[in-house]
């Protein structure tokens, strides 16, 4: 064996199946394909879920009631201990510090939870904020300020 005697491992290359070749082939007659039927034709392939024109299961099962699933918003959630921890005092809380702080991923609408104590005083520009995030965020002197485009943009 030599550094430069390179070769396919075993099994790693096969012959191409030559099929309707005659009856010495061993593939000759059906080529494989069994005898007769639609699966033995030329182009005799069928659809997914076809059960052979009996009604497909799919279209027998009745699709009832109505899914919210297209029209569900996506927020983005960050809670005030979060904050706390990665703001300095004076500095503004908005979708692009977030992110740069990692406390955010993507474009969607940003919504300030009231988990945790806020200390310092900021200023916050978000989507959204709760009942409880807003009235810790006034009690240490902080202001807070919903951008109507990001409320319009989920439907609220």
């Amino acid at each position: 064996m030599h550094d430069f005697d390179l070769h396919a491992p075993a099994g790693a290359n096969k012959r191409k199946r030559i099929l309707g070749r005659g009856q010495g082939s061993g593939r000759g007659t059906t080529a494989g394909k069994g005898n007769k039927g639609q699966k033995s034709r030329s182009g005799g392939k069928t659809y997914i879920g076809f059960e052979g024109g009996q009604m497909p299961l799919y279209r027998r099962l009745a699709r009832r009631g109505f899914s919210n699933y297209p029209f569900k918003k996506e927020w983005q959630i960050v809670n005030l201990g979060e904050i706390e921890k990665r703001y300095e005092a004076s500095e503004t809380v908005d979708p692009a510090s977030l992110f740069k702080k990692g406390l955010i991923k993507g474009s969607a609408p940003v919504k300030v939870l009231g988990n945790g104590e806020l200390t310092r005083k900021l200023s916050f520009k978000v989507a959204a904020v709760s009942a409880s995030a807003k009235e810790k965020i006034e009690k240490v002197g902080g202001d807070v300020t919903v951008s109507e485009a990001a409320k319009k943009a989920n439907g609220k």
